[in-house]
């Protein structure tokens, strides 16, 4: 069983700052194909997809968050980050992190970790 721990949210002021971190209770980046990734859901909407990265530490973000939120991670620390900038009060939500394990396939969720941005 896979345990994936958010951490870093909070409330913050339009045009700031937060860094997310999810740490995994396995070595996520160990095997090829791996993806973990960020998600969002505000109220009374479905949750989206933020930002991915692979064990081949490929990146890619929703159009929404494009040159604003950066994911990163530590390998050694089985944590992956999401460095969020210049935060707009529609960023607010509920940020989960997502583990995708390749072989064999499985998928994990963390608990998510609210972030509120006032105007």
């Amino acid at each position: 069983q896979v345990q994936l721990v958010e951490s870093g949210g909070g409330l913050v002021q339009a045009g700031g700052s937060l860094r997310l971190s999810c740490a995994a209770s396995v070595m996520v980046f160990s095997g090829s194909g791996n993806t973990m990734g960020w998600y969002r859901q505000a109220p009374g909407k479905q949750r989206e997809l933020i930002a991915t990265i692979t064990s081949g530490a490929s990146t890619n973000y929703a159009d929404a968050v494009k040159g604003r939120f950066t994911i990163s991670r530590d390998n050694a620390k089985n944590t992956v980050y999401l460095q969020m900038n210049s935060l707009k009060p529609e960023d607010t939500a509920v940020y989960y992190c997502n583990f995708r394990n390749a072989f064999p396939t499985r998928e994990y969720w963390g608990q998510g970790t609210q972030v509120t941005v006032s105007s």
